[in-house]
């Protein structure tokens, strides 16, 4: 199942363990930062830097499917990846998730 995955372009960030329901965590891969929320045991994933001052988006609070950053208030969609704030912000990449023997995978969407 694993190298099905890879070979859809699917990388590993972690243990599905590592991140608890009603959390969030951020995995570093191939230079990017991710972030992955637990809502309701259903993983989310989207890029885990704030696009307004940088702040690590896992140091906010989870709010059902919304992130909002402990920087400045801005609120991201986990399923679409754009924010609610005072100014327009570019939206976060957001990743497909699949689990596999416990392991998280997550691909880009276009």
């Amino acid at each position: 199942m694993t190298s099905e995955l890879e070979a859809q372009g699917y990388r590993k960030l972690g243990s599905a363990s590592e991140v608890a329901d009603g959390h969030l965590k951020t995995f570093e891969s191939e230079g990017e930062y991710i972030l992955v929320a637990n809502v309701d045991g259903q993983l989310f994933a989207i890029g885990a830097i704030c696009k307004h001052e940088e702040w690590d988006l896992s140091e906010g609070t989870l709010e059902g499917r919304r992130i909002i950053c402990a920087g400045h208030g801005a609120k991201w969609d986990l399923e679409m990846g754009r924010a609610e704030f005072h100014e327009p912000l570019d939206p976060e990449p957001v990743y497909d998730v699949r689990i596999a023997n416990g392991a998280i995978y997550v691909r880009q969407r276009s």
